[in-house]
């Protein structure tokens, strides 16, 4: 079997979604709804078209698909509205994890080796389409970009081996048997658009019946097979479960085989539930799904540790982890840098909430932005002074007093820690 996708689209005017390119009808849901429910559907990844009319509609759709990225667990493509590097950055820094070029205009196909080189090819997608005849240079375009989304259908058939690249085809509603023609192509890698926007209720059975006909395959690829596995008696494997950001361990369960390939198809964890004997999908009930960054084998094959992002909380009563009633504990640090930042921020912020008499925190809160933004600057100029000292312990020191300035400032901007590891990862 290949590895094919199937791409939900949505459209973004004036903030709201609509029902296409040339159809303003406003869907009866948000944009973050519309993504959240397209999640649900398990899709590959989701394309989103800024479809804006002016600068000041195109910032304020960026604003939306900031927040759509926010909630997606799944690599979510920027399209639209692109006319320089700044508008690829702004798509990328918004949280999409691609953008699409369009390869109409010029000014897209100019910028095609800049944005490239700046932002890695991965991360750079063109789109043309098949009725049009458009001159680029093909070297370039394998060279800088890592897929096309060819957006009209006519003539792939004959038109197909000279595409360059790996081809998503955005076409309408299709018949099973034409979905099944046009994935039998080694060179289309997925659908999108209406073809996929249409089947979103039945996504899982259409995506199984592709397997079925062997035209697709699991989501994720897994280097060991249910028979590398160690099982226990009853024929399971206990799996371990951890947050990808801050490490904690958030439950443990087990799988059968069916629970394990299921994964695997989808994506999202799933197990066997011994006092219900049968197979589940987490969040199935309560929306609460793993989406799975990674799996791995203990030395002796008999234990799974996955890492996942987790949406809502992962145990039944409502707390982040299983694992929250402590029974036993020693005098230690926490030294998680993640953890220590979040939990200093959690202070801090606890102070702006909850006041406290002759907290410096509520000090600088009381004087304003401007008496916090007059520290950060001699703070700042505390870290020049002692980067001169040859003790390092001094630029410690100072290092630390500017970070919790900057966390002050970061809760006086309503800024989180979440929101700054987010851009960095962007980057």
């Amino acid at each position: 079997m290949k590895a094919k996708k199937f791409i939900p689209c949505i459209y973004i005017k004036n903030k709201v979604a609509v029902s296409g390119f040339q159809d303003d009808t406003i869907v009866q849901v948000s944009p973050v709804d519309l993504l959240l429910h397209y999640q649900e559907q398990n899709p590959d990844e989701i394309i989103v078209f800024n479809l804006s009319s002016t600068e000041e509609e195109k910032e304020e759709n960026l604003l939306v698909i900031k927040e759509m990225a926010l909630h997606c667990q799944i690599p979510l493509i920027g399209a639209g509205h692109i006319k320089k590097m700044e508008d690829v950055k702004k798509i990328l820094y918004a949280g999409c994890k691609k953008a699409i070029l369009n390869f109409s205009k010029e000014s897209n196909r100019a910028i095609l080796k800049e944005v490239s080189q700046k932002f890695g090819r991965d991360k750079i997608l063109i789109s043309l389409d098949s009725s049009e005849e458009i001159s680029y240079d093909v070297e370039e375009v394998k060279n800088f970009a890592s897929e096309i989304l060819v957006l009209n259908r006519k003539n792939i058939k004959e038109k197909i081996d000279n595409f360059p690249l790996p081809i998503i085809l955005m076409a309408p509603n299709l018949s099973l048997d034409k979905i099944l023609e046009y994935l039998s192509f080694d060179q289309i890698h997925g659908l999108c658009g209406d073809v996929i926007n249409a089947n979103m209720k039945d996504l899982k059975t259409l995506r199984d019946f592709c397997m079925e006909k062997q035209v697709f395959d699991n989501k994720l690829s897994c280097s060991a097979t249910w028979e590398d596995l160690k099982l226990n008696t009853d024929q399971l494997i206990p799996c371990i479960v951890q947050d990808y950001k801050s490490q904690e361990v958030l439950m443990m369960a087990y799988m059968n085989r069916e629970a394990f390939e299921e994964t695997l198809k989808t994506g999202k964890m799933n197990y066997y539930s011994r006092s219900r004997n049968s197979q589940w999908l987490k969040g199935e009930t309560s929306g609460h799904y793993q989406y799975v960054k990674s799996l791995s084998l203990d030395c002796d094959n008999d234990t799974l540790l996955a890492k996942v992002s987790q949406t809502g909380a992962a145990c039944h009563t409502g707390n982040i982890s299983c694992f929250y009633t402590e029974i036993v504990e020693s005098e230690s640090k926490e030294l998680n840098p993640l953890q220590v930042f979040e939990k200093v921020y959690d202070v801090i912020a606890d102070r702006k909430t909850n006041p406290k008499e002759g907290s410096y925190t509520n000090y600088l809160f009381d004087k304003g932005l401007d008496k916090i933004l007059k520290k950060m600057g001699e703070e700042a100029t505390e870290i020049i002074i002692a980067s001169k000292n040859p003790n390092p312990e001094e630029i410690k020191y100072e290092i630390s007093d500017f970070l919790y300035h900057m966390m002050v400032l970061m809760v006086e901007k309503n800024v989180t820690w979440d929101d700054i590891t987010r851009e960095l990862a962007n980057r």
